[in-house]
């Protein structure tokens, strides 16, 4: 069976995408590292799980782009971009709302997704997830330093060669066909050198903090003796999310078609044929941006009334129309300045910094502060911690200064943002510092 091939498109890029099956329920799944759904069915393992899933649903399959048959940009995705993708195909196959089934690094954009479209994710899937892929005091899973060296160092000078399973599959290392298979399938997945800068990107991501906001019913599913992803990492991350359930299934596997791949699709139909009715978006993931300009009252007093209504109308005209042009969404001005917010925090910064650059050209200063988290949709207007976080950020940038939180850069990698540490600041209101970094490029 070789499902017909489609294209959706996100910006001026193409995206491929399969769907499979007449269900009632429609599952796109956000796959790992690399993928090509043009190979997919080549393989009776991979056909014989991707079938299963398609028995009870409408299963939607796609390849994020960089990789498989969709287009290959210059640069690999990021998170953000990868939504908009993700977006593009749920539009193009015709899905208001879908379970999200995300398969290992594919995880990390289905736990933002999630919580930054609850009204389009109907219930929420990770297998194997994890939030960070670099070392750290508090989330002592990933990979060590050294470690992802070796990886990078693999795909640099071994790409060409046999795929060693042992640590994702080991069920089927030993079968000379599977590992032929998946040599050859990573290789028709990405470049080398794509391939190694995306792995790079992954050691990157930090989603963490995006956990707390997800809203969505939410199942975990983990092996016991995954060798890629602890199972203790696992437990973690489900234990972050309000309400999510966790179960550990026996195995050493890391990927969820090998194995007993039948328990993982057990658990997959059981949780997606409940209920699936659509999420009020009422607190929603998102990037608040917030912005003044310095000196106002001064300047205001120096100009006069009637100068300073002109001078108000023109620079509300630019943030306006700067906001609109990133996709934002302005709630409301603030005197002498804005608050807006984004579906994602390339395009806040990217408006920050137009915004910054827009005002000197009126000749004027300002001063912007940046951060992504839970917001409280009321009405028109927004409301939460995370606005008054992002106020107190604004508060403390300088003149031209676009100041983020560490939120926005651990969810920005890839960005081509640069972030300089301004060390953490104790928020005036909030209990625990912040660390804070200023934003260029």
């Amino acid at each position: 069976m070789q499902p017909e091939l489609r294209y959706a498109k996100s910006g001026d890029l193409s995206i491929a995408y399969q769907v499979v099956g007449d269900g009632p329920i429609d599952l796109v799944v956000s796959q790992g590292w690399v993928s090509n759904i043009g190979l997919t069915w080549e393989n009776p393992v991979l056909a014989r799980f991707y079938g299963r899933l398609a028995s009870f649903s409408r299963l939607i399959l796609f390849d994020k782009r960089g990789t498989g048959l969709s287009d290959r940009p210059g640069k690999m995705p990021t998170l953000e971009e990868r939504m908009d993708d993700l977006r593009a195909v749920l539009d193009c196959a015709g899905s208001e709302s879908a379970s999200i089934f995300g398969i290992s690094e594919g995880g990390s954009m289905s736990l933002l997704f999630a919580a930054t479209y609850p009204e389009r994710t109907c219930r929420l899937i990770l297998f194997g997830p994890f939030a960070r892929r670099a070392p750290a005091e508090d989330y002592p899973w990933a990979p060590s330093v050294e470690t992802r060296q070796k990886f990078y160092d693999a795909i640099q000078n071994r790409w060409h060669e046999d795929m060693d399973l042992n640590e994702i599959a080991p069920s089927i290392a030993n079968d000379p066909k599977q590992v032929r298979f998946w040599a050859n399938y990573m290789r028709m997945s990405a470049s080398p050198s794509a391939a190694l800068e995306l792995a790079k990107m992954n050691t990157e991501i930090d989603v963490r903090h995006v956990l707390s906001s997800i809203r969505v019913p939410t199942l975990l599913l983990h092996r016991t003796g995954d060798r890629d992803a602890n199972v203790e990492e696992g437990r973690w991350i489900a234990s972050q999310i309000p309400n999510a359930i966790f179960k550990e299934l026996p195995g050493s596997d890391h990927l969820p078609f090998v194995g007993d791949w039948e328990a993982v699709v057990d658990n997959v139909e059981q949780f997606v044929t409940g209920s699936s009715e659509r999420h009020a978006a009422d607190r929603v993931l998102a990037t608040i941006l917030f912005a003044d300009i310095v000196g106002s009252t001064r300047i205001a007093a120096e100009y006069g009334d009637r100068r300073w209504r002109n001078i108000v109308e023109s620079y509300q005209g630019l943030m306006e129309r700067t906001i609109n042009r990133h996709r934002g969404r302005l709630v409301k001005f603030t005197g002498d300045g804005v608050l807006a917010i984004f579906d994602g925090p390339g395009r806040a910064l990217a408006s920050a910094q137009e915004l910054v650059e827009g005002m000197q050209g009126l000749g004027f200063s300002l001063r912007v502060g940046v951060h992504s988290g839970e917001v409280e949709m009321n009405g028109d207007d927004i409301g939460g911690i995370a606005v008054h976080i992002a106020s107190r950020i604004a508060d403390l940038s300088g003149p031209n200064e676009v100041l983020a939180s560490r939120t926005v850069r651990d969810l920005t990698s890839g960005s081509g943002h640069t972030f300089v540490n301004r060390e953490e600041h104790q928020l005036a209101g909030i209990s625990e510092p912040w660390q804070l970094f200023s934003v260029t490029g």
